[in-house]
């Protein structure tokens, strides 16, 4: 028997990664014009439709909520926005997410700023430890997450040492203040390709699904899957393909994002929480 989950609220703090992208949902009830901007660079989407972004954080607060005793639900709230670096995180939503007096936070951020090559990542691990020892000053469960193993990957492999410095931060960070850690970086099954959108720092529903499960792991909690990490069959790419994709990524994402960067301009500059107040999800089962 899957043990009761003890929160019965959940506000989900930090970036991209967590406000959902690309987890791409229809839904008629809940519009966001930009996402018609997706939907036109993605053919197979039904454009005649609205599309919001729900995610891994999103999809664990459901999680939450089934396992609440009968007739009791989850209330969470997901103040994460796109490019937001991890000082601007703690400055900005941790504040808003004290307010909110809930029982459990996810706090991750710092992939934005590893990024960076001259970034500073004892600094950053200090700011991040600061927020959770106020969040767990104030009765606070906290969840962290390691970043993902970028080995392979064109864009940010170069990362990977600090990543791993990072990464190890985050473990004695979750030690001394009792803290919880989704394991990314340990998660076998987005070493493939087919878990990540295509502008490849990003993944898909697929990788959102699991990465739900790993919460709940972290969380203490028994996956709802027990095939959670299982890899994918191996997928075989020809040369060909592979140059042609990899032309076209550098094309409509490396350049674009390259661009912002040498502007001092984020993706998430004048984009809102996608839920900003504590809002109750029921019971499913």
């Amino acid at each position: 028997m899957t043990a009761p989950a003890p929160w019965s609220s959940y506000v989900a703090l930090g970036d991209s990664f967590t406000e959902g992208l690309w987890d791409v949902v229809d839904d008629d009830a809940r519009p966001d014009p930009e996402m018609s901007a997706w939907a036109t660079a993605n053919p197979h989407a039904p454009e005649t439709r609205w599309l919001h972004l729900r995610g891994w954080a999103d999809l664990l607060a459901g999680h939450l909520a089934d396992r609440r005793p009968e007739g009791e639900s989850v209330r969470y709230a997901n103040l994460a926005v796109r490019g937001k670096l991890l000082p601007a995180v703690v400055t900005e939503q941790v504040p808003v997410a004290l307010e909110l007096e809930p029982d459990l936070v996810s706090l991750i951020a710092g992939g934005n700023d590893i990024l960076r090559p001259s970034v500073d990542v004892d600094a950053i691990a200090d700011r991040l430890e600061d927020a959770v020892v106020r969040l767990r000053e104030a009765g606070i469960a906290v969840l962290l997450a390691t970043g993902v193993d970028a080995k392979g990957s064109m864009l940010i492999s170069s990362t990977r040492t600090r990543v791993g410095i990072f990464n190890s931060h985050i473990w004695s960070i979750a030690r001394r203040h009792d803290a919880m850690v989704l394991d990314v970086w340990g998660m076998r099954s987005l070493h493939d390709l087919r878990m990540w959108s295509g502008d490849r720092i990003h993944l898909v529903a697929d990788g959102h699904r699991r990465v739900a499960q790993a919460a709940l792991v972290g969380l203490g909690q028994e996956p709802d899957d027990a095939a959670w990490d299982d890899p994918l069959t191996p997928l075989v790419v020809p040369v060909r393909d592979r140059v042609t994709s990899d032309a076209a990524w550098f094309r409509e994402h490396a350049y674009p994002w390259a661009t912002r960067r040498l502007r001092g301009r984020s993706s998430g500059d004048t984009r809102q929480p996608k839920q900003p107040e504590l809002v109750t999800v029921e019971r499913r089962a």
